[in-house]
């Protein structure tokens, strides 16, 4: 009789697990990662552009690209409740930077400081479903470089005076925001339908040419989920690729080139406005 009761007692406690099927295993897996039990997120994304390739005319001022993304394995509840949020970011090429400051010396400005940082992108442009503070904390957000006061800039080189270095870093920002390099949308990320979404990412005029990557991160409820990356490649067209290609591939020729050039120049002007 005992054991009647027992196996009775346990078809009853595992009752709940046996009628909530599949979409309720989905939803336990992913409510157990968030408690860092060792589960992981069931969604996955899916992303894409029209093109792979961005060709800069040279009158180009400024474009924007359009990214289409899907949460494939979504939960249907928390799409219909709003529990996602999706972070997309054209990133481009890192180079190094260096940050002067310039000081009045006998009345003269010159540059008496600088900091040089490790290679950081050269442009970058976020768009998001909201403001990055109501999406995740700043600590998550921090831990996937995710916004541009989280762009990692670490000095290298002889630092000097190591208290001036984050006033070096927000000098950093600021120029590039100012440059138009560096730019945010809070709301540049709109959901199509339940689980597909649009966001619009914005070229800024000065661009620099070379290998972007597309970066889609996803959140649930202020946590990080996934993300997907996809490259984009910006290049120039006509004589300024040519100038360009020439410049960077043969430095030598390219140099002789520009000497004779100025050479040449300077011979005709004195031609043209020789006196007799």
């Amino acid at each position: 009789m005992t054991g009647r009761l027992s196996a009775l007692l346990a078809i009853c406690l595992l009752a709940p697990l046996l009628v909530l099927g599949p979409t309720g295993e989905a939803r336990a897996q992913s409510d157990a990662s968030e408690e860092g039990s060792g589960w992981t997120f069931p969604e996955q994304l899916d992303i894409g552009i029209s093109t792979n390739e961005i060709a800069i005319s040279p009158n180009f001022s400024g474009a924007d690209i359009t990214v289409f993304g899907a949460i494939a394995q979504a939960d249907e509840f928390l799409l219909a409740i709003g529990s996602y949020d999706i972070i997309v970011a054209l990133e481009g090429p890192r180079r190094p930077a260096t940050v002067r400051r310039k000081e009045r010396v006998a009345g003269i400005w010159v540059n008496r400081h600088s900091v040089r940082f490790e290679p950081i992108p050269a442009s970058y442009s976020i768009s998001s479903t909201r403001p990055l503070d109501s999406i995740a904390k700043q600590i998550v957000l921090s831990a996937h470089d995710v916004g541009i006061q989280n762009i990692r800039l670490v000095p290298t080189g002889q630092i000097g005076d190591g208290s001036m270095i984050g006033s070096f870093r927000e000098a950093m920002l600021r120029i590039m925001q100012q440059s138009g390099l560096y730019q945010r949308d809070p709301s540049g990320v709109q959901f199509i339908s339940q689980s597909l979404f649009r966001a619009s990412v914005r070229l800024p005029a000065n661009i620099p040419v070379g290998g972007h990557t597309v970066r889609a991160e996803l959140y649930r409820n202020g946590q990080y989920v996934t993300q997907k990356t996809i490259q984009l490649r910006v290049v120039k067209t006509g004589l300024e690729q040519f100038t360009y290609n020439l410049a960077h591939q043969y430095s030598l020729i390219y140099g002789i080139i520009a000497v004779a050039f100025a050479l040449f120049t300077g011979w005709l002007s004195s031609v043209i406005f020789r006196k007799d």
